[in-house]
């Protein structure tokens, strides 16, 4: 019998060791209830958290067991915000934050300040553009990264920040004490007039401003003479849907649909409509969009499309047709859920299929190459309100297919070379364009990058190391220039300065000032865009 006995337990034994060692703590079955279900969950988090071989703080293992139920999930958008995580949503989503108000580039050992926002702690201390900030309260930003730069610089309005700062042109360096200010981001960042008759906005997030500054861009385009309107969406990833419908609302009909949202919650079945009659009717309106133009941006550019009240110019947009609601469950923490998909007002979801987010970024990117692999569903058709054939899922289909450029043969060539040494490549650009600010080499944002200029920055790079074979910078002398007048123009007419050159060589921007220029009414772009050609990139 005791032989008996230790054969079986040698048998127990063999067994454990090929499974991964365990030992077996009966307990009741578990019932299918949801109350056994909640009893048989803290079970299990009490046995891993008590007998564990790794220790695992309790409240860890509740916030990996949130993580995991939403994981299972499969869908992206549904999230528990963290501190982090809810603190960047609401910043997003309000355009405020605490901070002393710069546009700021990374370079190789320094963050470079591109240009003081207007009426802002750095604007009012003196920050210039050019400016070198070298160390922030004692601490060097040599190696910070754009995550980095963010976090040190912002903080609760009110606060202090020492900023030490080289300047060029200047020996000694320069010492501001700033005190953090609630830093307003515009979502409308570029208003401006491309002619005498062509207005331009760029609008980026979709925010809780965002239809009184498109209302008040508009408004004052209109005041210098616009007649016609280009609406730039382009990599605009969405936000706030009651906003996505404000702007909208700008410019329907009353009583027009802007969105329907359906789901399984009854508060989650809506449709929005338009309330208010549109101050421009007559006015022609060009909306750009890409593959990166998402979630209210595309409510927004569909909406318009649907109604014949704009001609959408660019590339299939994201396709993202859910809605997500935000949940606060504690001061600092939430609960984004995806709790409806919304549909544009011929009935059509744009939710792009994809096997995950990466799937689904592939399939954009290849379309904005002008290879568009997503499947039509061509057995469901939509319908715009003058008739215009449509289609559901893959994102927003453009009325007129442009792409943007693509790199030749040679500016591929010309970028590999540039290869791992790019953060040097970039340095030189923003050094020589912050010299070429300091001794007034240029005087308008349509200066010409001459030969003296390619020589001069050539020269700084080959002293950084960085050279290129022969035949090379030949090939891409263009885009070289480009590049060097983009950064130029950047540190010294600002961001408008460089936007204002970039245009020029933007083919979505050209295509849409041509229709633009020629339309006198919101049908005429209809028609003009009928008689075009889809564009692929160069």
């Amino acid at each position: 019998m005791k032989g008996r006995q230790l054969v079986i337990i040698a048998a127990v034994a063999v067994a454990a060791l090929a499974t991964g060692g365990w030992l077996l703590q009966r307990d009741t079955a578990p019932s299918a209830t949801v109350y056994q279900q909640a009893r048989l969950f803290d079970d299990i988090l009490a046995h891993v958290a008590d007998y564990y071989v790794d220790s695992i703080d309790e409240s860890k293992l509740y916030g990996m067991a949130i993580d995991g139920l939403l994981d299972q999930l499969h869908d992206p958008y549904s999230v528990y915000l963290k501190p982090d995580d809810f603190h960047e949503l609401s910043e997003q989503i309000s355009g405020d934050y605490g901070g002393l108000g710069f546009q700021f580039e990374v370079r190789d050992n320094f963050v470079a300040v591109v240009a003081p926002l207007p009426e802002t702690p750095a604007e009012r201390a003196g920050l210039q553009s050019g400016d070198e900030i070298t160390a922030l309260d004692g601490q060097a930003t040599a190696g910070w990264k754009n995550d980095d730069v963010f976090k040190k610089m912002r903080g609760p309005a009110g606060t202090t920040v020492t900023l030490t700062v080289r300047r060029p042109g200047v020996d000694q360096p320069l010492t501001f004490k700033i005190t953090r200010a609630k830093i307003h981001v515009r979502s409308v960042g570029i208003v401006m007039m491309l002619d005498d008759k062509v207005g331009y906005i760029a609008m980026s997030p979709v925010s809780d401003s965002s239809a009184a500054e498109v209302a008040q861009a508009v408004d004052s385009l209109s005041r210098a003479g616009m007649k016609s309107l280009i609406f730039d969406l382009r990599g605009n990833p969405g936000g706030s849907l009651t906003q996505g419908v404000g702007v909208t609302d700008l410019f329907l009909n009353p009583g027009q649909a802007v969105v329907a949202t359906k789901g399984r919650a009854p508060n989650s079945n809506a449709e929005y409509r338009d309330n208010r009659a549109q101050r421009w009717p007559d006015l022609p309106i060009v909306v750009l969009v890409n593959g990166f133009t998402a979630s209210a941006a595309e409510i927004i550019s569909g909406a318009l499309q649907d109604h014949d009240r704009a001609l959408v110019v660019g590339t299939p947009t994201w396709g993202k047709g859910l809605v997500q609601s935000v949940w606060q469950l504690t001061p600092e923490t939430a609960l984004k859920l995806t709790t409806a998909r919304w549909y544009t007002p011929s009935g059509r979801t744009i939710q792009r299929a994809s096997k995950s987010e990466e799937d689904q970024a592939a399939q954009v990117m290849a379309a904005a190459r002008g290879h568009d692999s997503t499947p039509l569903d061509t057995t469901l058709v939509y319908r715009t309100d003058a008739g215009r054939k449509e289609y559901g899922g893959g994102g927003i289909r453009p009325d007129l297919f442009v792409t943007a450029d693509t790199f030749s043969t040679a500016e591929q060539a010309f970028n590999k070379a540039i290869g791992a040494k790019a953060p040097i490549y970039a340095d030189v650009l923003s050094g020589y364009a912050v010299d070429a600010k300091m001794k007034h080499q240029v005087s308008s944002p349509d200066f010409p990058v001459t030969d003296a200029m390619e020589a001069d920055v050539l020269q700084r790079l080959k002293a950084r190391g960085l050279t290129f074979p022969p035949g090379v910078v030949e090939g891409a002398r263009t885009l070289f220039r480009q590049e060097i007048g983009y950064e130029v123009a950047r540190y010294a007419f600002g961001r408008i300065g460089e936007f204002h050159r970039r245009v020029g060589d933007d083919r979505q921007v050209q295509e849409a000032l041509d229709l633009a220029r020629r339309a006198r009414s919101p049908q005429d772009l209809l028609t003009l865009a009928a008689g075009s050609a889809s564009k692929p990139g160069r």
